[in-house]
């Protein structure tokens, strides 16, 4: 089995060498998920639209607070306003119904008042800076679940460069058995032992197999470009990830409500509050209102001009009572039909993950069987093809033989890697699912 064996462990061991004397340290999972939280930019963007949630309930929680106003105008009449009067007040012997046209006031008016108001009851006061502490906590939720995104992303282009890892070392180790295959082909053509269409067979194998080489790195590439991207890093900036991948041995995870079933309920509580402000607007509000102002007159005439300033001040309380509003009436019977659809939306979440689990579950369960009866296939597989190796140079086997040997290898190669994305992605599908891929 050693013998078999040499060559894949030899090409896997050069390929490894060079790799890492051509690329900077690898990171780990951990390491590249970490980078991703403190710099990648649609995290930053949200974790700043929290500092405006806080602001926005300092502004709720404010309406508490008392409010001063301060007002001034000055008025100059061209035409002082008229009035109506009983002509009785001129004459007193004129008859009742009689009125004269009367010019009241100064042309020059000036006026500054200071008001001072401050909430006594409001119940929508209240019910708004509750809805601005729920809309804060959603806006937590959001960022939470870009989080959770964005560890499931890097997570996913993390894997997925592994696995290209792998097919470019497999394509690798293909490589240099055709090379072996080949050479040994040219020497019995030579020798006039072998057709040149066998010779043909090989070489267009190995083109082959330098295309797929040429399409991996591309590929490598891209995704690495991607982790960069998400790590919010330069994609110019040297990254590189281990081949090894780990295999836990965990069929499921702690189960937690998820983020968007929790966003549900959030946004079930905003909508109650919602409700409840509507409601609210029906109770009536109360205030004290306090006012100090001045009043200037003057006429600037001859022969008698003057400015005179006269104070204005009083303290008294305010309250209003809405009594008719068929709006409203309205608007709180279309909050009633969106909190019965919020809770069965609810339903339809939480049925969703379940599902999910499940299934996630039972595909992983599936794929860690496979991963090792896939490996175990892909060394019998080297072993047949090394036999017809030895048997083609003995004589015992023909090119067609050998062609089928090596594409049994390559499905067999093929088949571990598939079983390995089918266990990766459920693992990470289920932690997804289970609210424990943060952990």
């Amino acid at each position: 089995m050693k013998n078999i064996l040499t060559t894949t462990l030899v090409v896997f061991a050069l390929a490894s060498i060079t790799v890492l004397s051509a690329q900077p340290q690898a990171m780990s999972l951990g390491q590249c998920v970490e980078t991703a939280l403190l710099n990648n930019k649609s995290l930053l963007v949200g974790r700043n639209i929290l500092g405006l949630n806080e602001l926005r309930q300092q502004e709720a929680k404010s309406n508490l607070l008392p409010k001063a106003t301060a007002s001034a105008d000055y008025k100059y009449f061209t035409n002082l306003p008229f009035q109506l009067m009983p002509l009785s007040t001129f004459n007193p012997t004129a008859p009742e119904g009689q009125f004269k046209e009367a010019q009241f006031g100064v042309p020059h008016n000036l006026g500054a008042n200071l008001q001072l108001a401050m909430p006594v009851y409001n119940p929508q006061i209240k019910a708004g800076i509750k809805g601005a502490e729920i809309a804060a906590e959603m806006g937590g939720l959001q960022v939470e679940k870009s989080e959770e995104q964005v560890i499931f992303e890097v997570t996913n282009l993390y894997y997925n460069a592994q696995i290209l890892q792998h097919q470019i070392l497999f394509v690798d180790s293909n490589l240099v058995n055709v090379q072996r295959l080949l050479n040994n082909m040219q020497l019995l053509r030579q020798q006039g032992l072998a057709k040149g269409t066998d010779v043909s067979k090989i070489q267009l194998q190995q083109a082959q197999l330098q295309s797929q080489r040429s399409q991996l790195d591309g590929k490598l590439a891209q995704v690495l470009n991607g982790l960069n991207f998400f790590m919010g890093k330069d994609l110019s900036a040297p990254l590189s990830v281990p081949k090894n991948i780990e295999h836990e041995s965990r069929a499921d995870y702690p189960v937690s409500p998820s983020v968007d079933a929790r966003m549900v309920q959030v946004q079930n509580r905003l909508l109650l509050n919602e409700l409840d402000l509507l409601r609210k607007s029906k109770l009536p509000t109360v205030s004290i209102v306090a006012n100090y102002g001045l009043t200037g007159f003057g006429y600037f005439k001859q022969p008698d001009p003057f400015f005179k300033v006269f104070p204005i001040g009083f303290i008294g309380a305010q309250a209003t009572y809405p009594i008719w509003n068929r709006t409203t009436h309205f608007k709180i019977a279309q909050k009633e039909v969106e909190i019965t659809g919020n809770r069965l939306q609810s339903e339809q979440v939480q049925a969703q993950y379940d599902l999910q689990i499940a299934n996630a579950i039972l595909q992983k369960n599936t794929a860690q069987g496979n991963v090792p009866a896939t490996q175990q296939q892909i060394i019998l597989a080297n072993s047949v093809f090394q036999q017809t190796l030895v048997q083609q140079q003995q004589g015992m086997a023909t090119i067609a033989d050998i062609l089928l040997a090596d594409n049994a290898l390559r499905e067999a190669q093929t088949n571990y890697l598939n079983a390995l994305v089918e266990y990766l992605k459920a693992d990470l599908e289920l932690k997804k699912a289970s609210g424990s891929i943060k952990n």
